[in-house]
């Protein structure tokens, strides 16, 4: 299976819930969130079903680090990409800034 890959770049965002922590993630929005889209359609027609909660599967590069993850809809026409606390760390990235990831679809 070939992999597509699309690239980003966007502000690192925060979402403070009341009870349940805060979760920072990318959204992905404009072309790269067209592509995603795309890539969900395809995999949805070729199994027959979508994977949970509409998701897709991804392989993420930013600067030196690289992880697995899922990334998920919110909205017609973007994507929320989670981004753990060790990767934020590892690659100093704030929360506002601009950070560029390289997914590949799965």
């Amino acid at each position: 299976m070939n992999a597509d890959t699309v690239s980003f770049t966007g502000p690192l965002q925060t979402w403070h819930g009341a009870n349940h922590g805060s979760m920072t993630y990318l959204a992905i929005t404009g072309e790269a969130a067209e592509s995603i889209a795309a890539h969900e359609l395809v995999r949805r027609l070729e199994l027959g079903k979508r994977r949970g909660f509409g998701s897709v599967k991804v392989r993420v590069r930013t600067g030196e680090c690289e992880w697995s993850t899922s990334v998920f809809p919110i909205g017609e026409d973007e994507w929320f990409l989670p981004v753990k606390a060790a990767i934020r760390k590892a690659e100093r990235l704030a929360d506002g800034k601009p950070v560029r990831v390289e997914l590949d679809l799965l």
